[in-house]
């Protein structure tokens, strides 16, 4: 069997980190079918976030694979929506 310290952190941050590969391949070719840009730093630090994320949620709730998949993949949706929230967007006001 995969030694103790591999199983509780390891193991839970991969899958974790798959999660949000899986959220951004599909991210990924909505971009492409849009042609859009391609901000290839966001990708990367929302896979590390996500990984982080399976990290803790397997952690916490002693490690069920399937948790730290969905959190991984749903825990990066999540924080980009709250991001979306808060981000500063400019507003056009039209004169009478």
């Amino acid at each position: 069997m995969l030694p103790e310290t591999w199983q509780q952190v390891v193991l839970p941050a991969l899958l974790g980190g798959v999660g949000g590969l899986t959220r951004g391949v599909i991210g990924l070719l909505k971009a492409l079918s849009l042609r859009r840009r391609i901000l290839w730093g966001y990708y990367l630090i929302t896979v590390a976030i996500a990984a982080i994320i399976g990290l803790f949620t397997g952690m916490i709730f002693n490690f069920d694979y399937r948790l730290s998949l969905l959190a991984g993949y749903a825990g990066t949706d999540i924080l980009e929506g709250i991001y979306k929230s808060f981000k500063v967007q400019k507003v056009y006001v039209r004169k009478k």
